[in-house]
């Protein structure tokens, strides 16, 4: 396993169990928080990452960790015909459902519960792949990076949207300022899990950004890998190709 962050100290549970669990409690407080712990930021990087695919002109997407369906909704702007959104918390996927029922995305977006590491589907199934925010939370990550890669049509695109960390002075010392002590905080003051959201800090430092993860993607069978720094480092897009 690459990265070994636990978000439940003194657990039983696997990783995948402790993520799951965690994702159901802050379902609901989850977009809102979201927005404020980036400013807003996160909705600009989602819209590249549509920009990315949309260029592919797919049919079929698959949008693995999809959450609430934030990056789903958004790449039905791709004119895709049938989208899925993948995920293990079930209450993420039920708070994902009320708003594309709202906006009437029922007939492109279907959200299923599934496991990134063991794909409900055939191989070749999908023109493109997206994970946003979501790779960092699988408990083994080649295992689910071969799934997608077995999932993914030959000739399409995977494209991952992941936090990263700034090396550049004084982004840096920002960077690591702000994700210690003030995104914990934050998560504390308006989360009922108090956990979580020092765990989604955490994990997000000791996660293998930039050409660690280039590689990783490469040994796992991509090709035309390349990422694209996004708000002085702190996220990354990573594109690859089958």
């Amino acid at each position: 396993m690459t990265e070994k962050v636990k978000p439940y100290k003194n657990s039983d549970l696997g990783k995948k169990e402790q993520v799951a669990k965690m994702f159901d409690t802050i379902s609901n407080e989850y977009d809102g928080l979201n927005r404020v712990i980036s400013f807003g930021i996160d909705v600009s990087w989602r819209k590249k990452v549509v920009e990315i695919i949309k260029k592919t002109n797919p049919s079929t997407i698959l949008d693995i960790a999809t959450g609430t369906g934030d990056l789903a909704i958004h790449l039905a702007k791709t004119n895709a015909t049938k989208i899925i959104g993948l995920d293990i918390s079930e209450g993420m996927l039920q708070v994902g459902r009320k708003k594309i029922e709202v906006l009437k995305l029922n007939n492109t977006i279907e959200m299923v519960f599934g496991d990134s590491e063991n794909i409900p589907f055939e191989n070749n199934s999908f023109d493109a792949i997206t994970v946003a925010f979501g790779v960092r939370n699988f408990e083994n990550l080649d295992k689910g990076l071969l799934e997608i890669y077995r999932v993914l049509k030959p000739g399409g695109t995977f494209v991952v949207l992941e936090t990263s960390v700034p090396t550049k002075t004084p982004f840096k010392q920002g960077y690591n300022f702000y994700s210690t002590k003030i995104l914990p905080t934050i998560g504390k003051l308006f989360s009922k899990d108090k956990v979580a959201y020092k765990y989604l800090s955490d994990s997000a430092a000791s996660f293998p950004f930039g050409d660690a993860f280039n590689n990783i993607l490469l040994k796992n069978g991509f090709i035309n890998v390349e990422n694209r720094p996004q708000t002085f480092g702190v996220a990354s897009i990573y594109i690859a190709k089958k």
